[in-house]
């Protein structure tokens, strides 16, 4: 066993070796070093447990390309970009919206550039760090005043720390909603220090269970909007109109938390209606909250409108500080809500809205070059098609609402082989990500955000 070991080379050996000299360039010479360590350490380790050298051991060239293969995994990034192609355009797993242009070229300015963060250039002194989307997302919504945090997660939790902390909150049964990273209303609750107060039952709560629940604790009443799931058959539920009138008569505050976050009515696109922050704030509520990342299509923020005596608090609590958003978040959810002042033009440039509106006869068409060149890259163990698909908006949006799509299937009689072939898209350079359903791999067209790219890709394969 000593002689393997000493058939080892020290690491002043491999430094010295006239071939590693590009590689201390390039990465640095501590960064070297560390790998050569740690291959010696390796090799040591096995001869101890084996009394075997390791392969890359007994040829000095294998040895130098697996430093350097070493040295290049540890500098890429493991947030890798992915081809979307399981059909969930919001894919929460995959980064939910695909920033705009315009977000897009807005951010990349404020990574490079000193910016107006918190600076007013007309006056010439220190402002606030949502003044500027605070009165974009006025004059968007009607609302008086708003806020922006991280996530919609922290916004609710931010409402309910600085209104209800030590107090009660009525919610209704049927809306104590969890949705994906086990995030549950009643433990965000429990988390700011208030009282959750349930009424009504799982698929019917009145007016009158409001009511009855009301008391000099009360901080105020909740809505929450079910995205994620819906209660059918015999149900009952009170609307933020009728829950806002009751708030004015007792004089309690109501808060919405409405999740997706649509700003248009997306009926007028031939997708599945959900509620408007407009709708809602029209309807009487006190604060809506919303997320930047879904039907909104921006980056991952958590948006509060409402009046402004209560945003003016929200504003200023300590929790504000610690879940407020970067200028790099602010600067694209800025252009992407400058994008809705335009809303003729939305389709075109809100990235997520285009990818929700593709004609399927565009999707058809690009199915059709797919197919060819899968073809031309796999084996005739494989059968491949163009079927018609059912896609989804994704990110708790109407989940029980499909939308017309196109697919190209892969079908192989054996499921070893499928499972083979996802595995050699998955270590593609841009890994491609589609769904497995009726023992067939499915590659839908809706959700995918650069065809070219993708063909590209394949041609890899």
């Amino acid at each position: 066993m000593s002689s393997l070991f000493q058939q080892l080379p020290s690491i002043d050996k491999l430094l010295k070796q006239r071939e590693l000299a590009p590689l201390i360039t390039m990465f640095g010479h501590r960064a070297v070093v560390n790998v050569c360590r740690k291959f010696l350490e390796d090799a040591r380790s096995q001869i101890k447990k084996t009394q075997t050298l390791p392969d890359i051991f007994l040829n000095q060239e294998n040895l130098l390309t697996e430093i350097q293969r070493t040295l290049t995994i540890q500098q890429q990034v493991k947030i890798q970009p992915v081809h979307n192609l399981t059909g969930t355009v919001l894919h929460t797993n995959l980064g939910r919206a695909l920033w705009a242009e315009a977000a897009q070229q807005a951010a990349l300015l404020t990574m490079q550039e000193n910016v107006a963060l918190e600076y007013d250039l007309l006056a010439g002194e220190r402002s606030h760090r949502d003044k500027y989307i605070s009165e974009l997302l006025c004059e968007l919504t009607g609302a008086e005043a708003a806020c922006v945090v991280n996530n919609n997660a922290a916004a609710v939790l931010l409402m309910l720390a600085t209104f209800a902390a030590g107090k009660e909150v009525v919610i209704s049964r049927g809306e104590l909603i969890e949705i994906g990273g086990s995030f549950r209303i009643p433990d965000i609750m429990q988390q700011a220090g208030c009282k959750l107060i349930e009424v009504g039952t799982t698929n019917r709560t009145h007016l009158t269970d409001y009511r009855r629940a009301i008391n000099e604790n009360t901080a105020f009443l909740m809505k929450v909007h079910s995205s994620n799931y819906q209660i059918c058959g015999f149900t009952h539920s009170v609307s933020e109109a009728e829950l806002a009138q009751l708030g004015q008569e007792m004089n309690v505050p109501v808060v919405t938390d409405l999740g997706s976050g649509a700003l248009v009515d997306l009926s007028q696109y031939g997708l599945p209606n959900e509620p408007t922050v407009q709708e809602k704030w029209q309807q009487g509520v006190d604060l809506i909250s919303f997320s930047g990342d879904k039907l909104l299509g921006g980056p991952q923020a958590g948006i509060i409108v409402g009046k402004k005596e209560f945003i003016d608090q929200l504003q200023a609590h300590p929790l504000k500080r610690a879940l407020r958003c970067d200028k790099v978040i602010l600067a694209g959810l800025e252009a992407t809500l400058r994008l809705y002042l335009q809303p003729e033009k939305l389709t075109e440039k809100l990235t997520s809205l285009q990818l929700l509106t593709q004609h399927v006869s565009v999707l058809h068409q690009q199915a059709e070059i797919l197919k060819v060149r899968l073809e031309n890259q796999l084996d005739f163990a494989y059968t491949v098609r163009v079927e018609q698909s059912q896609s989804q908006i994704g990110s708790g949006a109407q989940p029980l609402a499909t939308l017309p799509s196109i697919a190209v299937t892969i079908e192989e009689k054996t499921s070893q082989k499928l499972t083979a072939l996802l595995e050699r898209f998955k270590q593609l350079p841009q890994p491609i990500i589609g769904r497995i359903e009726q023992n067939k791999l499915w590659l839908d067209l809706r959700s995918l955000a650069n065809f070219e790219r993708l063909l590209n890709t394949v041609e890899q394969l």
